[in-house]
């Protein structure tokens, strides 16, 4: 045990020695967090607008207010039909016109967008928005927001970079390392040392796996804090389902490694195994129910997919931990089949 204990310390002392993976491992963290909180938004801000005003009644003029008064929303003409508005907007002259009805005032009804389609996802969200902003009691457009009703983008994001960046490390990380022993040619005196191989893979798994809950822990500071993301969910939970999902990162980089025999192959490998499937087809960035059915059997495979998930539900919902047990168990599944893989496939003799 204390020869197992010397492999963790040796492997810690060379990560914190090597200044391009420390960038690299709290570097990344943070640039994307920021980047993604503050840089990348879908958030609606500063819509130009055009109101479309047929009898221009007190009602109408409250209405528009509202409006204006808006973050959202920029008034930028004023005009007396909607022939004139879509004139505008295809002009690119305006986003989208608000139509008021001739009967408003009196009806509290009537209201019409006329929206650029160009971009069909930002469409939807500036008609949302401005359901949203004109929406009280008096008006029969009623729309309510759960769980995120200022419709921050960071809601969405955090949970998917959290996924992300734990994959990323622990699976690339993992893999590079093993196959640098292989580079260096000291695979072979670890392989003959006293100490089992599969001790020599734990314990090089180790320092990865502890940087990986302080990266996380990071995240989470940063999304509470900085971008000011809720943590409903029970703190345990998270926390518990991270550990299934880390060590199951932890497997793949190990299957990683026993197929590469470079590193930069194995960069390579973890880059295209991992990075694009990650990004495209998890439901980081582009909702899974909304590909064609090929694509969402293929997404099926993908670990981050049931992670953010499960972080979207545990942090921004709130639920408890019956509502995440599918996720649970795919991740867990997942992590079974792949550990054994990868032990199976581990060549205790180097050729």
């Amino acid at each position: 045990m204390k020869l197992f204990f010397s492999f963790i310390i040796k492997e810690t002392r060379h990560i914190l020695r090597d200044k391009r993976t420390m960038l690299i491992l709290f570097g990344m963290p943070l640039v994307l967090m920021l980047l993604f909180g503050f840089a990348i938004r879908t958030d609606v801000k500063n819509v130009r607008t055009i109101v479309v005003i047929a009898n221009s009644d007190h009602a109408t003029q409250q209405t528009v207010e509202r409006l204006s008064q808006s973050e959202y929303f920029t008034i930028v003409k004023t005009v007396g039909t909607p022939q004139e508005a879509e004139n505008l907007i295809r002009h690119q002259k305006a986003d989208m016109a608000v139509v008021f009805g001739a009967g408003f005032a009196s009806k509290k009804s009537g209201i019409q967008f006329i929206v650029d389609g160009a971009d069909p996802n930002m469409a939807q969200q500036w008609t949302a928005y401005a359901q949203n902003t004109l929406s009280n009691q008096d008006i029969s457009i009623n729309t309510k927001m759960l769980y995120n009703p200022q419709m921050k983008s960071a809601y969405n994001f955090v949970p998917a970079i959290m996924g992300m960046l734990l994959m990323l490390i622990c699976a690339m990380m993992t893999s590079i390392s093993i196959v640098r022993e292989k580079e260096r040619g000291t695979m072979e005196v670890l392989l003959v040392s006293p100490t089992k191989p599969l001790m020599i893979i734990v314990a090089k798994a180790v320092p990865y796996l502890a940087l990986a809950f302080v990266i996380m822990i990071i995240i989470l500071l940063m999304a509470r804090f900085v971008l000011g993301v809720p943590l409903m969910g029970s703190l345990f939970w998270i926390f518990v389902i991270s550990i299934v999902y880390i060590l199951l990162a932890l497997a793949l980089g190990l299957l990683v490694s026993n197929v590469a025999q470079t590193q930069l192959v194995a960069l390579l490998m973890s880059a295209m195994v991992l990075l694009m499937p990650i990004v495209m087809l998890s439901g980081m960035i582009f909702p899974v129910e909304s590909m064609p059915r090929i694509l969402q059997w293929i997404s099926a495979i993908i670990p981050t997919r049931y992670y953010i998930s499960a972080m979207r539900k545990m942090m921004i919902m709130g639920v408890g931990i019956e509502q995440v047990l599918f996720e649970l168990t795919v991740l867990s599944a997942m992590f079974v089949a792949l550990l054994t893989l990868a032990l199976k496939t581990f060549k205790v003799r180097l050729e």
